[in-house]
């Protein structure tokens, strides 16, 4: 009896793993495109190294080759920061991680790419790199035409400049996490901002833009996307079916308590079930969720990345068919 019962339990998690492999195989054919012809220019321009070089006598070329960067202060403000040890302590820092920025310009072009083919108005912004003082808030800012990155956020989770920073936030102060970042600059200004107040309308929401990031950066793995550490990663992939369970259980779906928000969409240490062990589950839980019900949505549906964007939120949960991995 024992025998028999290993033999269907192995038949059994081999059905699984195959079917977990087929699914994703699905995704990522779906998403698996071409874009080595299409033309795309990015140009750097690296602020961070023509400000902190700079001296009294060459900060008027400076000014003027930045003039967006320069609010109207008097040059001795310039001058000092510059000048100012905290500063240039950032600065050598910075070098140290990103004096060479090629394989980040590589990582750019391929993201403007991807943008580009779902998106064919779409043009390159001039990507400026600059510091901010660690500006978490801040790292990235895009407005069509230029895209301010700040390096200084991106110098590894173990940095001494980030000892200060809770762990859940300075773990994607990675290079890694760098295009991510990017890429989220992006989306976010390519989508409507969500009016709707019921939290599976804003978890779908949040889906949405997950699975655009799956379109433009096929390449990066899901954890780095979703900015989990491994082991949280695998708390969500393990406790999908519980999660969705608890959602319905305690009828949180058409709930509209913007408090919702906090515990389970806000980025956060933990998300908030108010349970023993709360600790171990990653923050923004409802986003993962979210995630995959857009993923589920795109499988069952024959619907390409634009028309997601303009489909109603409860339109893609009714079209999903989604069902919680077990």
């Amino acid at each position: 009896m024992l025998k028999n019962k290993l033999k269907r339990d192995k038949i059994v998690l081999i059905f699984t793993i195959s079917i977990i492999f087929f699914s994703c195989k699905k995704q990522n054919d779906k998403l698996n495109i071409d874009v080595s012809n299409i033309n795309i220019t990015t140009k750097i321009a690296r602020f961070d190294i023509d400000f902190y070089t700079t001296t009294s006598a060459t900060l008027s070329k400076t000014k003027e080759k930045y003039p967006m960067l320069f609010p109207t202060e008097h040059d001795s403000v310039w001058i000092n920061k510059i000048h100012n040890e905290d500063e240039i302590a950032l600065f050598k820092e910075t070098q140290k991680q990103f004096g060479d920025f090629s394989s980040e310009k590589k990582q750019l072009t391929e993201l403007f790419k991807h943008v580009k083919f779902y998106n064919p108005n779409f043009y390159a912004p001039t990507v400026i790199t600059m510091l901010t003082n660690i500006d978490y808030d801040n790292r990235v800012l895009y407005n069509n035409n230029f895209l301010l990155i700040s390096l200084d956020a991106y110098l590894g989770a173990n940095h001494e400049f980030y000892n200060d920073y809770p762990i859940y936030i300075k773990q994607n102060n990675t290079k890694k996490h760098l295009i991510v970042d990017v890429a989220n600059a992006i989306i976010k200004e390519q989508l409507q901002v969500n009016t709707r107040r019921n939290f599976i309308d804003k978890i779908i929401y949040e889906g949405k833009k997950m699975y655009v990031l799956d379109a433009y950066l096929p390449a990066i793995s899901d954890r780095e996307k979703i900015g989990y550490s491994s082991d949280k990663h695998q708390w969500a992939v393990n406790s999908e079916e519980e999660i969705w369970k608890y959602f319905i259980e305690r009828d949180l779906l058409y709930n509209t308590n913007p408090k919702l928000n906090q515990r389970f969409i806000d980025t956060a240490p933990f998300s908030k079930f108010y349970l023993g062990e709360d600790n171990l589950s990653p923050g923004r839980i409802g986003v993962w969720i979210g995630w995959q019900i857009v993923r589920s949505y795109m499988e069952n549906n024959d619907v390409s990345l634009p028309q997601l964007l303009q489909a109603k939120e409860d339109e893609i949960f009714k079209k999903s068919n989604y069902k919680p991995k077990r």
